[in-house]
């Protein structure tokens, strides 16, 4: 296939061979109910079901977290990839070549997968030689260090842990194989001395591969073997394969343990050896920041899996007032955040190799909410024996209850705050409705509001939706005779045009066009009941064409109000008056005929 027009003929018969019901259903266990599918979303964590398949359309929506898309969407946000991988992953599992949608694209599309998968390949090389070198007799300081970390035989295969034994072993290996020195460089796994020699970025450290939810080695982190000036501990740079505000150390073995059935919540800890000792443990839930200030897109991915996190950080964590802010991220994306408190100066590691597994779940056992453990930190900074230390102690105590969520809370939190300074709860409750609220050092993520939808939004989206899926009532209804206030209303509306007139309009279409976290998502909702198909659909559909064409009046009758109130000589306004009766009678007219019900 050559040209635009052939390659998205090829993504049509992609998504007709990839049927979307079997292939969520190969990651997610799905229920028949009628005509859809309903299941527990992959996006979120749930335990009622609350994500639907339109299997006819080719579409899912969740009325949970409102994602919605076709199969395509569906694999790039489950697998974190991005459009062409998704398409690449569909094309493999049903057989089919990957064609491009016009030369310069072509050269581009093969230049970019060719060059990932050579890097992939050099990476998986790379975690080969050196999880070789930790079994072949040289490698004595490093099982040393091993031993002493107490770790076993078989965790050490399960995270593919190995030894970097020089500077130059890794470079030679790789251009044996083939790899050219550019390579090497770019995938990270190597560096250029100011000399320009060609060495191992992580020469001499006991390696640990970084691995994401595809299985893929994306990076390596490096554990020094000796005292040095050096960082102890070292990632690879980032590289087209490894971002590392996008990765949670673990999250691969973490995705099979979903596999295997839901997961309550996840420990998030601070480094890989951490992770790696509580996965041994028997905490299978662990996943790890990489020292990293938390981000976005750490929480989302994070999300995919749990609603609920546990921060587990060393001892010193509640003094470090940044990383404590940093936490609102996770809050800000809708999971519910606990920390837990560590004995001071220790870290997961040293609890569980001191206190094995039942002292880390004492810990576990004593997670609060981050509110409270905010005020815990706070706490720990101020002697309340001195009384300046004990204002600004309860200064700062009152800020944060301020962020409190419910009346209970703040509630129970004063109360806490009243026995610790000794001031009592009233003259506490009284500074606080004039405390301001706790800064935070970094800004908050934007996170998308929704806004309440007005009856013009609802009544678009059900004349669009009635549109969309070629109801009968709905088929002489022109959507270019609507009004539409919203961008992407219009943007519909156009689909649905241009569909009618090739004879073609499939729901799933618009996902190649339109953002799915907007209001598409809101159209393709999937639950409009039985005023879609019942009874008294027809005259439903008709009330929101009266709404939309009521709206649309006003809207025209303000503007022209406004043009009324600047009009410069009598002639415009004469005319503007006109045009404001003109509307005003129409509406009347309008809202008679429609019963006074608009």
């Amino acid at each position: 296939m050559s040209g635009k027009a052939d390659f998205n003929d090829f993504i049509r018969i992609l998504k007709e061979k990839n049927d979307i019901v079997d292939v969520i259903g190969s990651y997610v266990k799905l229920e028949r109910r009628g005509y859809q599918y309903w299941a527990c979303c992959p996006f979120h964590h749930e335990k009622t079901p609350s994500f639907a398949i339109n299997a006819a359309d080719k579409y899912y929506h969740c009325f949970g977290c409102h994602v919605s898309g076709d199969v395509i969407t569906f694999i790039k946000e489950y697998e974190n990839v991005d459009f062409m991988q998704a398409v690449q992953i569909l094309a493999a599992r049903v057989g089919l070549e990957v064609p491009a949608y016009d030369d310069k694209a072509a050269e581009e599309a093969a230049a970019k997968k060719k060059r990932r998968d050579r890097l992939s390949s050099l990476m998986k090389t790379a975690a080969r030689f050196y999880l070789n070198n930790l079994y072949a007799g040289k490698a004595g300081e490093h099982l040393a260090y091993i031993a002493s970390r107490g770790l076993e035989n078989s965790t050490l295969r399960k995270f593919g842990i190995g030894a970097s034994l020089d500077f130059t072993g890794l470079p030679a290996h790789l251009l044996a194989h083939g790899y050219t020195p550019e390579e090497c460089v770019e995938s990270g796994a190597c560096a250029r001395t100011d000399g320009g020699r060609l060495i191992d970025a992580q020469g001499g450290r006991l390696i640990i591969p970084i691995i994401d939810q595809l299985d893929e080695v994306i990076a390596f982190g490096g554990r020094v073997m000796k005292p040095t000036d050096r960082a102890k501990y070292k990632n690879t740079r980032e590289t087209v394969l490894f971002n590392k505000s996008k990765t949670l150390f673990n999250i691969n073995l973490v995705k099979k343990e979903k596999r295997l059935g839901a997961i309550p919540n996840l420990i998030m800890v601070e480094g890989y050896m951490d992770a790696i000792s509580l996965y041994q443990a028997g905490f299978h839930n662990t996943v790890a920041s990489m020292g990293t200030s938390l981000t976005k897109e750490q929480a989302r991915l994070a999300k995919r899996y749990t609603d609920n996190v546990l921060i587990s950080y060393d001892g010193d964590f509640a003094g470090q007032s940044a990383n404590l802010r940093g936490l609102d991220i996770l809050k800000d994306e809708g999971l519910k955040v606990r920390v837990v408190p560590m004995p001071e100066g220790l870290d997961p590691d040293d609890v569980v190799r001191k206190q094995g597994a039942e002292g880390y779940r004492a810990c576990l056992d004593k997670a609060m909410p981050l509110i409270d453990f905010r005020l815990l930190s706070v706490r720990r900074k101020y002697d309340l024996n001195d009384p300046y230390e004990k204002r600004d102690y309860i200064r700062d105590s009152l800020a944060i209850l301020k962020e409190a969520e419910t009346a209970a809370e703040r509630e129970e939190l004063l109360v806490h705050l009243s026995r610790e300074s000794g001031i009592s709860q009233a003259a506490l409750a009284s500074d606080l409705e004039h405390a301001p609220r706790a800064e935070r050092e970094t800004a908050a993520p934007e996170v998308k509001q929704r806004e309440p939808a007005s009856g013009e939004k609802l009544a678009a989206r059900f004349v669009l939706a009635a549109c969309l899926l070629s109801k009968p009532y709905a088929a002489s209804c022109d959507p270019a005779t609507l009004d539409l206030a919203d961008e992407e209303h219009r943007a519909i509306a156009a689909y649905i045009i241009q569909g009618r007139q090739a004879g073609a309009l499939r729901p799933a279409g618009l996902f190649d066009l339109i953002d799915a976290d907007g209001e598409l998502s809101e159209i393709l909702n999937l639950d409009y009941g039985d005023n879609l198909d019942g009874p008294n659909a027809e005259r439903y559909f008709n009330d929101c064409l009266t709404t939309l064409r009521i709206c649309s009046l006003t809207a025209r009758k303000a503007a022209e109000t406004e043009r009324y109130l600047q009009a410069q000589s009598p002639e415009e306004r004469r005319e503007s008056l006109l045009k404001i009766n003109e509307f005003t009678k129409q509406l009347n007219r309008m809202k008679k005929q429609s019963g006074g019900k608009q």
